[in-house]
């Protein structure tokens, strides 16, 4: 059957156009997209040919990986289900996953409506939820994936480094668990969103440094460092002023430059958490709290375009022409 997609069509190139999609099993839901949220930082770095599979970077020996239907993450209504799902039903507002395509470099996307997707990839949303605001729920999930991993008491210091949308989430996450949270960026219009409170910190890294800050934020050491932006060195820079048995968390991609010095951990017996991906446990949690009104989303999305302008919203993330974090595109 055919759809509309978003697909990447060579390195640095994204059309709207027509695609195969497989007939549906019995297992499968068919969604038809309202709207799809764009992960910066991975789909950019697909669109560019740096990565050939998830967290794995392009070897020169890799084919490149192109034409592909990029993303992971949309809302729409149901249309259809398969005889063997139960849970769904048409006319159901979802949220879903991959979806399966024909014809491309790889079986499955995100940006491609209607969307044939296994019924396990697949969330009903709650009522009183604007859909739009959990159009990028993976990608929320990350943000609460990193936030929820290292171990902490009330009052602690974490330092997120980044203010993209995984790092907004962290620091919301990490907000909710009782920390005290500094965010470090580098664009202050981002930097802004951050909801801090009168016991949290922004650092914006062009104009201050980040160790010298939290030196005088957390005097009695930083519980946690979370990474979101893919710098080894902005992690280690923090290291001397890191409590003993503290954890470090890393969310970044590093591409081939993904090298950590495990012995400089050990002079502090520091813990490495390396979250990836996204599990049924962790998107349950991160819908509930998005629900209770404790993960907010809707105030990082800056931009919105129309499907069919796919390529001028990759070319936005690609050129950094103007300032943005959250990019929705409307299907209908």
């Amino acid at each position: 059957m055919q759809a509309q997609a978003v697909v990447a069509t060579a390195p640095h190139q994204v059309a709207f156009q027509s695609v195969e999609v497989p007939e549906p099993t019995p297992e499968d839901v068919i969604v038809r997209v309202h709207h799809s949220w764009i992960s910066n930082g991975t789909e950019g770095s697909f669109v560019r040919g740096e990565r050939i599979a998830g967290d794995t970077p392009c070897a020169a020996s890799d084919p490149l990986p192109f034409p592909h239907v990029p993303g992971y993450q949309k809302v729409g209504v149901v249309e259809w289900v398969g005889q063997n799902v139960s849970h769904l039903k048409a006319g159901d507002q979802v949220f879903a996953t991959m979806s399966k395509v024909e014809g491309m470099f790889y079986s499955s996307g995100g940006h491609v409506s209607p969307a044939v997707t296994h019924h396990s990839q697949v969330w009903k949303l709650p009522e009183h939820l604007n859909p739009v605001a959990v159009s990028g729920l993976v990608l929320t999930q990350v943000g609460y994936n990193v936030g929820i991993r290292p171990t902490l008491t009330a009052g602690d210091a974490a330092v997120v480094i980044g203010d993209g949308m995984v790092g907004h989430w962290a620091a919301q996450t990490l907000q909710h668990r009782g920390a005290r949270v500094m965010m470090v960026g580098r664009h202050d219009e981002r930097l802004q969103l951050f909801a801090a409170t009168d016991a949290d910190r922004r650092v914006y890294a062009n104009q201050e440094n980040p160790l010298d800050a939290a030196r005088t934020w957390a005097p009695d050491g930083v519980q946690v460092v979370a990474d979101t932006v893919g710098s080894i060195h902005a992690i280690e820079a923090l290291y001397p002023i890191m409590r003993r048995n503290g954890h470090l968390v890393s969310a970044g991609f590093y591409g081939p430059r993904g090298l950590i010095d495990i012995q400089k951990m050990r002079d502090r017996e520091l813990t490495l958490h390396a979250p990836a991906g996204w599990s049924q446990e962790r998107m349950d949690a991160t819908l509930q709290l998005m629900a209770d009104g404790l993960l907010r989303t809707e105030h990082l999305i800056t931009h919105r375009f129309p499907a069919a302008q796919a390529a001028d919203a990759f070319n936005l993330i690609l050129t950094r022409q103007e300032p943005f974090l959250g990019i929705v595109l409307d299907w209908e």
